[in-house]
């Protein structure tokens, strides 16, 4: 049942990775009509009001822990989209989405160093596949740094560290009996929302978007790439571990390329493509029961 339950939750999942993916693109176009902040804002408090308004009633019991867990999971978001948001302004839509994919590395070296969490040996094999599959898709062809998205390559590391503390985060939260993880994944909207919206005013001019096809961008980030997004990872993780659910997001940077590519008409070199092939080949490594199969192989020549 725990299998199948992880299943399911990975599913999950991968479909939230999905939006991500497509995220990117969406996000490239809106940030040539509004700054960072103000997006964000426009995305997080519209899709926590959304939130609200379809399931008052699941959330008006809220308690003061699924309220503790929801700030600090909120305050980690702010700095993963202040990365995710201002690096895609200064690298590429591809690198921006594979170096966000880090969490993958980031986040078992955390929880194996603070958290004295042991990750077994198959999630460490997945762990290193994304690893060498990230290098492949960003580093240049002669695996030098590209100094000309320097910048933005930065502040998409410290989304992917500060990423890695979110899931880390999330999980301890969801243990919790009296954690409800929907109400969890409702709150951070908020809470990250407000946020960006004190930073716009302080930093920005915050207007609305000013053409119907931002509006159409700024609408899809809110309800799919946030909204459905940020509720459906607190409830999967409550069935699978940080570590897991860090190397189903790797799949992120995969979605993003196949999305640059088909509609920003970005050009991938053989190299990447084995990156991809790489990190997707390390999902289904993680997914494998390679104990139920040795097993099974043993009954056989029994």
């Amino acid at each position: 049942m725990k299998n199948k339950k992880q299943m399911e939750a990975d599913l999950m999942l991968i479909l939230v990775t999905l939006c991500w993916g497509v995220s990117y693109y969406l996000m490239d176009i809106s940030l040539g009509d509004m700054d960072p902040f103000t997006l964000n804002a426009h995305r997080f408090l519209g899709a926590f009001l959304i939130a609200v308004i379809i399931s008052w009633k699941k959330i008006k019991t809220v308690n003061k822990t699924t309220l503790k867990y929801s700030v600090l999971v909120g305050i980690a978001l702010v700095f993963v989209y202040i990365g995710a948001t201002f690096g895609v302004k200064y690298t590429s839509l591809s690198n921006s989405g594979f170096l966000c994919a880090m969490t993958v590395v980031f986040t078992p070296l955390i929880s194996r160093i603070f958290l004295k969490q042991k990750q077994d040996r198959k999630v460490l094999t997945a762990v290193l596949m994304c690893f060498v599959g990230i290098a492949l898709l960003t580093l240049k062809d002669d695996f030098s740094i590209n100094k000309g998205n320097l910048k933005g390559d930065l502040l998409c590391l410290m989304c992917a560290f500060a990423y890695a503390i979110d899931l880390l985060l999330t999980e301890k939260a969801v243990s919790h009996e009296e954690v409800d993880a929907y109400q969890l994944g409702v709150f951070q909207l908020g809470v990250t929302g407000v946020f960006n919206l004190i930073m716009a005013f302080i930093t920005e001019q915050p207007h609305l978007p000013s053409t119907p096809s931002i509006w159409g961008a700024v609408l899809f980030l809110a309800v799919f790439c946030t909204g459905v997004a940020f509720v459906v990872q607190p409830v999967a993780q409550q069935y699978t571990t940080a570590a897991h659910t860090g190397v189903i997001f790797a799949l992120e940077p995969v979605f993003a390329a196949a999305v640059a590519v088909i509609f920003a008409h970005e050009i991938l070199s053989v190299k990447s493509y084995l990156g991809a092939f790489l990190m997707v080949a390390s999902v289904i490594v993680m997914e494998i029961d390679f104990g139920s199969i040795r097993k099974r192989k043993k009954e056989a020549e029994v």
